[in-house]
């Protein structure tokens, strides 16, 4: 992973120097020689489940974290995942992480309930429907359903077919307390959003 991303960000900063970059990794040396060559967010598909040292290293730098549910680990996530009631689940399994990392210092915390990350269809529009429900931590959400197979799964159709469906749901969760989209298609979440404001304040 280091060797991957050293070069990257050497690369991105030399040529977007003001640009802000998230790095994705649940290693706590990962994060550390990242936030080194200049990453600015790190995002945990584990939420410190797989290193929990990775908490004190963005603590330590004072550099903003993800904190990102998933049941199990990435090569299992997807093996029949099973919850009684998956929003209180996840919520709870949240709450007593925020108190492990307020221990560790972490300040800046952003929560993403881990759309398509050992969840089932069905958990996934449940969790969308309820998402306000994760306002009860007092942290900003974070969503990503950039061509997830919950949409294109769903519409039995393709990835490459997924982008009316990963706008609708951009929409939906921003409107259910979404606070930040975490997309690929960046222009025409932008346009989403601007319709969304358009819609919701005339005024604009």
């Amino acid at each position: 992973e280091i060797d991957r991303l050293i070069p990257s960000l050497q690369a991105i900063h030399r040529i977007y120097p003001s640009v802000k970059i998230s790095v994705d990794t649940f290693r706590a040396k990962v994060a550390e020689e990242a936030i080194l060559y200049g990453a600015n967010l790190i995002n945990d598909i584990s939420g410190g489940s797989i290193e929990s040292e990775i908490w004190r290293v963005a603590a330590i730098n004072k550099t903003p974290y993800i904190a990102m549910h998933m049941q199990g680990n990435p090569q299992n996530m997807q093996d029949k995942p099973q919850y009684k009631n998956v929003v209180e689940e996840i919520i709870f399994d949240f709450s007593k992480k925020l108190k492990e990392m307020k221990k560790a210092g972490l300040v800046d915390i952003i929560i993403d309930p881990g759309f398509g990350f050992g969840k089932t269809i069905s958990h996934n529009y449940e969790l969308l429907k309820n998402l306000e429900a994760f306002k009860l931590l007092g942290l900003p959400i974070l969503v990503g359903f950039s061509r997830k197979s919950m949409i294109y799964n769903y519409l039995e159709s393709t990835p490459e077919e997924a982008l009316n469906g990963t706008s609708v749901l951009n929409t939906i969760a921003l409107q259910n307390g979404a606070d930040v989209l975490r997309v690929h298609d960046v222009k025409q979440a932008k346009e989403t959003l601007r319709l969304l404001q358009k819609v919701t304040n005339p005024n604009l």
